[in-house]
């Protein structure tokens, strides 16, 4: 056990899980104190509109994620720091031209009516974090997901976050109309890029030494454009339910499912961060299919274990938690809090098995995967949304899960089984 424990890929995978312990529970309360001072500020219907146009950035940026990480870490990790350089420049300059072609086509969406004149003030500047996210932020931490090292990108994140929340809280007080706080969104991904594009420059001599290759650059574009499809999908199937639920309940009461789900989803994504986190060393780098599936089917225990004890303590607290965010017109949100903080379970699990498909490229069977979880959760949503309302849509989210999950267990055991 003990050299188990001194092994190095180990060693740097626990203290890159304690950071990332660190950097989601800030995350986790600077959201929710971001968003109970804006849902008592704005008030329900307003902060619905908030919430709204935060689902359309959502839906929208994974447009940007041409290339995504899970075909540039794998690539850095076979091709070395040789040819580091010509990696991440030509990711760069794809990510850089897809996200500056969504930034324009979102604020011609804006200008062209197709949203609420307030959901799209706010729209135009929560879109221009797409401009930094992949071509900067995104980059920079592929190269230290490979390097099982995210602590320069999550003390970074910890820093802005707390630096968002205090200007947030300088906003409330000044009475600043709602569509300008979107603006301190735009600015925290500018400075954790810039950040982190200094970082990599020190580490590589002053500079950064990134440079296309065209043929790296089109293999980039192509070999990822099934990923890229899978991810769009699996993030439209993820804001499925507000998109849905847009068109059959008031701003006020999408305000309050929101509020619900905001919550809910900064602990699903300590699984998601998790799985990328642990990737490279206990699933990437493993040659052994043995050892994959019992690396994996452990990752599997721990990750249902950790959001089943997670859901418990957010179901007992659940009332106190809205009540004490949010405020008293929020109160409808605490049952359907109750019931969504279960979705973590299944979307823990989800993203370990996940990990299997990108260590072997399955670019096909993640775009079906998905896919499938995104019809499965229209046809639910179409059925169960005009009857339960909301809850609905938690039982659109619920199936999609499960679709998903299936489908990862199913090909785990005709990949890896002896």
């Amino acid at each position: 056990m003990l050299r188990r424990i001194a092994h190095p890929d180990i060693a740097k995978a626990a203290a890159n899980i304690v950071w990332l312990g660190l950097e989601r529970l800030t995350q986790i309360v600077v959201a929710i104190a971001i968003a109970g001072l804006l849902a008592r500020y704005f008030g329900p219907e307003v902060f619905g509109k908030w919430q709204y146009a935060n689902t359309l950035l959502l839906v929208l940026a994974p447009i940007t994620w041409v290339c995504g990480a899970e075909i540039l870490v794998p690539t850095i990790v076979r091709r070395g720091e040789s040819d580091l350089g010509a990696v991440l420049g030509s990711a760069f300059v794809l990510r850089l031209t897809v996200s500056a072609l969504a930034l324009a086509a979102t604020w011609a969406g804006v200008a062209a009516g197709l949203t609420d004149p307030i959901v799209g003030a706010m729209l135009a500047a929560l879109a221009v974090t797409m401009l930094f996210r992949e071509p900067f932020i995104g980059v920079v931490n592929s190269w230290l997901q490979s390097l099982t090292y995210s602590k320069p990108q999550l003390v970074t994140s910890m820093m802005t976050a707390l630096g968002k929340l205090a200007l947030v809280y300088l906003f409330v007080r000044m009475a600043v109309t709602a569509p300008r706080f979107a603006w301190l969104w735009a600015l925290e991904a500018a400075v954790i890029g810039v950040v982190l594009l200094i970082y990599y420059a020190r580490r590589h001599g002053g500079r950064l030494g990134w440079r296309v290759e065209p043929a790296l650059l089109r293999h980039f574009a192509s070999a990822g454009a099934v990923f890229w499809v899978g991810l769009i999908c699996m993030y439209l199937f993820l804001k499925l339910d507000r998109l849905m639920l847009e068109r059959a309940i008031s701003f006020a009461d999408l305000g309050r499912y929101s509020a619900a789900q905001q919550i809910n989803e900064n602990w699903i994504a300590l699984a998601l961060m998790l799985a990328q986190t642990i990737a490279p060393a206990f699933v990437y780098r493993v040659q052994e299919r043995a050892q994959v599936m019992r690396n994996v089917a452990r990752l599997m225990l721990f990750a249902a274990a950790l959001m089943i004890g997670g859901a418990l303590v957010l179901d007992a607290l659940g009332s106190i938690i809205i009540t004490r965010v949010f405020g008293p017109n929020f109160a409808d949100a605490i049952p359907i809090f109750r019931w969504c903080v279960w979705l973590s379970v299944p979307a823990g699990v989800e993203a370990i098995g996940n990990l299997v498909l990108l260590k072997y490229q399955a670019k096909f069977v993640l775009l079906t995967k998905w896919l499938l979880a995104l019809a499965v959760a229209f046809v639910v949503n179409l059925l169960a949304i005009p009857r339960i309302g909301a809850y609905g849509a938690l039982v659109g989210l619920a199936a999609g899960y499960c679709a998903a999950v299936a489908v990862n267990l199913y090909y785990i055991r005709l990949k890896l089984r002896p």
